[in-house]
Order: structure tokens, then sequence, then C-alpha cells
């Protein structure tokens, strides 16, 4: 028993070393129908108590060569840990979304650039920290040169 009890706590510790993390994706990947509409899902984990997790969402973008910053609704799914972001910024101009979470005295954080056809999958960058403005301006210039970072 002793050593069952050893192992337990060697899995856990080294699930809270690896820290918070998000992983993006598609709506249906959400598996909830409630959710299908949305801009993108995401999933996080490494949170042992989830009622402590804390996420927020915000768009940053550039209209008409103007700055904008748009507060953004975090709609939790159905399924523990499951999340959805819907499109409330504008259409027009250039986007990313910047996403961060914290569970007691974790975080992570992600940048979700937006072209035409949604989010761009392969230019999503995460951090195991809130991401810090100067790679969101990184993340939003190379969308506005016309370049995926």
């Amino acid at each position: 028993m002793r050593r069952l009890s050893i192992a337990v706590l060697a899995i856990a510790a080294n699930a809270s070393a690896q820290g918070l993390t998000f992983t993006i994706g598609s709506p249906v990947a959400s598996q909830d129908f409630q959710m299908k509409m949305a801009a993108f899902v995401f999933r996080t984990e490494g949170c042992s108590d989830p009622g402590k997790l804390a996420v927020s969402a915000t768009a940053e973008g550039v209209v008409k060569g103007e700055r904008r910053s748009v507060v953004l609704k975090v709609v939790t799914g159905t399924k523990p840990g499951v999340y959805a972001v819907s499109q409330t910024w504008p259409s027009e101009g250039f986007w990313v979304v910047n996403l961060k979470g914290a569970c007691a005295n974790l975080s992570a954080g992600a940048i979700v650039p937006f072209g035409p056809q949604g989010f761009i999958r392969d230019s999503v960058k995460f951090f195991p920290r809130p991401a810090a403005g100067s790679e969101i301006e990184t993340s939003l210039g190379a969308l506005v040169r016309g370049g995926k970072q």
C-alpha cells in the first residue's frame, strides 16, 4: 500500500510540475453542439481544482491602421475544462486573441491569430504565463505584414 501511495504522489507531483496548459481546436473538437458557432474552443489541463480556474480572452487588432482591443466572453462547455470563444470582434482588420488562464499559483497564456478563414492553427503561440505585450504586438505585426508568425 505504501508503494502505491508513493507512486500516486510521484504522478501528482509530475502533473503539477508541468503546469497549466491550453490546447486550441476548432469548434467541432469540443463535441458540444452549443459551441458549434464559436471562433475556436480550448481545453485546459494541469489545474487540480477546476473550481479555482480563471480564464479570460481579449481580441487585439488593427483596423484601418488603428489599434483596438475587445474584451471577449469565454463560455464554459458541458465537459470539464472545455471552453469556447465566439468572434465578437469586427470582421475587418487583423486580429489575435490573447488567452489567459490562472489556477492557484499556475498560469498559462496563448496568442491565437486570425485570418480570413478563422484561426491560424500553425501560428498559435503558447506560454507558461500570460503573453507579454511585446509578444502580442509581434504576432499582430506579423499578421499586418501579411506573414504568419
